[in-house]
């Protein structure tokens, strides 16, 4: 027997019926409420591949990244070198490069982007490219090349967008280092009696004047001295007393791993940061090193 209807408050419909017994029972129907936990369940299921599609996207992003960092080492008779960069995230905005511009001459270049992320990426991949397009220039030195890099970068990018930028230019007849410090840090040069030089700016960074010029270091370089060039992912990587790495700690691990081959140094230094500061990093790492040798 049928003894009510109502409609709750919560959806649905809430019927009571009892038997010939007197014993009653209710039936209920949840109509809005599994309506309602469909909707999400569907809204849930979209999001899960919303959020499988953006990370296939950054992982294949990733891999596009990987192959803009040198492929091959153009050989030198006086030159062994090395980079690597270990980037925080999937993509990141640090950039590093070797340009054989002929002659035994080689570019070592190192960057960074202001910012992170996707947005840092495609930035570094327009400086990347306009670096690669315009190495003929480099046959007319660093300057001109530098300052067609600047304009383009300068008209290709918003107004907030820079990157600091160390290129040099290693002639591997004459052992002669020619170079510019774009709003770089500083590359160290160590020689081989152990005393360090810091190759400071020359100019400001790139990007942010249309009108920019720079001027040109010079070095000689002598069998036994060392080269480093490097992002900030490396000095101010930090402990959990909140210290950074800095620059004296790099210089340290340098001599104290002096002997080893620019390949292996490179996996020496990244170790000694990693120990310094063994939690999640929080930057990209990158790092150059090349080594004068006797022939």
């Amino acid at each position: 027997m049928l003894l009510g209807e109502k409609t709750p408050v919560w959806g649905g419909v809430f019927t009571r019926f009892e038997d010939v017994d007197r014993n009653s029972f209710s039936l209920v129907s949840f109509d809005e409420v599994s309506q309602a936990l469909d909707a999400q369940r569907r809204a849930l299921a979209h999001k899960a591949e919303s959020e499988r599609r953006a990370a296939q996207e950054l992982e294949i992003a990733k891999q596009v990244q990987a192959r803009l960092f040198p492929q091959t080492l153009p050989p030198l008779s006086t030159l062994d070198y090395a980079g690597l960069c270990i980037q925080a995230r999937q993509v990141g905005g640090d950039y590093y490069d070797f340009l054989d511009f002929g002659g035994q001459r080689l570019g070592l270049v190192i960057g960074d982007i202001a910012g992170k992320g996707i947005a840092a990426a495609l930035l570094m991949a327009n400086l990347q490219a306009n670096l690669r397009s315009l190495c003929a220039l480099a046959l007319d030195g660093p300057q001109r090349l530098l300052c067609s890099v600047n304009r383009l970068f300068y008209e290709n990018t918003s107004e907030s967008s820079y990157a600091t930028l160390f290129f040099a230019e290693y002639d591997d007849g004459a052992r002669r280092l020619r170079y510019a410090n774009c709003g770089h840090l500083c590359a160290l040069l160590l020689r081989r009696d152990k005393t360090v030089e810091r190759l400071e700016s020359t100019s400001t960074v790139l990007g942010l004047f249309k009108e920019w010029d720079c001027s040109i270091g010079e070095r000689q370089l002598f069998a036994g001295d060392t080269l480093a060039l490097y992002t900030d992912g490396i000095t101010e990587a930090f402990n959990e007393g909140e210290e950074e790495y800095g620059e004296q700690r790099l210089i340290d691990a340098l001599l104290r791993h002096r002997e080893l081959s620019s390949q292996v140094l490179l996996g020496s230094i990244v170790d000694d940061v990693r120990r310094f500061s063994p939690h999640e990093q929080h930057d990209d790492i990158t790092l150059i090193v090349a080594k004068c040798t006797a022939n």
